[in-house]
């Protein structure tokens, strides 16, 4: 399945086969596909929870207002997305630049400053933005990673993050921007055609 053809298919599934489960081989190629996605700097600010354990699943489910296709999806994602990236990941990226020729060692210093400049100190607004929307980039080409692999998939933020981050161990300087359900198409489930806003009421050429 091309691209094109990915992105025309991809829907919220709300019925997922509760029989059906996935590899773990196969979820980690949709994340390595995932890995694929833009990101500022190249930072990777994300991590990712594979909830796939019935146990765990219903435990997501109360953390997000008990809904069932939690627990009859295949596996859960936990997408996470971490302010203190650039401390974590900005030397590694950069020795990679300077190895693969994207840079030299000369301009380090001044890309270092840039990062700075932009996102400011861990604790900052501007980090927490940076590391939720690059995860969003993330987590939207893992679901089309999945549709191309003949996957299902249903992004979430009806839950609470709060009582995920106690249930699953994740650090309280993190953020969870959305959780996506992933598996198989409930059988006998016919979806209903989709509504969307016609492009030239939110476009404008200037």
């Amino acid at each position: 399945m091309d691209v094109l053809e990915a992105i025309k298919r991809r829907r919220a599934i709300n019925f997922f086969d509760p029989t059906k489960e996935i590899s773990d081989e196969t979820i980690k190629k949709l994340l390595e596909l995932g890995t694929m996605a833009p990101s500022s700097f190249n930072l990777q600010p994300w991590e990712v929870i594979v909830v796939k354990s019935q146990d765990k699943k219903k435990a997501l489910r109360r953390c997000a207002s008990n809904q069932k296709k939690v627990e009859d999806a295949s596996a859960v994602l936990i997408f996470i997305a971490d302010p203190e990236a650039v401390e974590k990941n900005l030397d590694r990226v950069l020795d990679k630049n300077i190895e693969l020729g994207y840079m030299k060692s000369e301009g380090r210093e001044a890309t270092v400053n840039a990062v700075y400049g932009l996102y400011g100190p861990k604790d900052s607004i501007k980090r927490k933005i940076f590391a939720a929307k690059n995860t969003a980039f993330f987590a939207m080409t893992v679901m089309l990673a999945a549709q191309g692999l003949g996957l299902e998939t249903h992004p979430m933020d009806g839950f609470d993050e709060e009582a995920i981050k106690k249930e699953f161990g994740i650090s309280e300087g993190k953020i969870i921007p959305c959780i996506v359900a992933l598996g198989y198409l409930q059988p006998g489930v016919t979806l209903l055609p989709r509504f969307r806003f016609p492009v030239d009421e939110m476009t404008k050429f200037v």
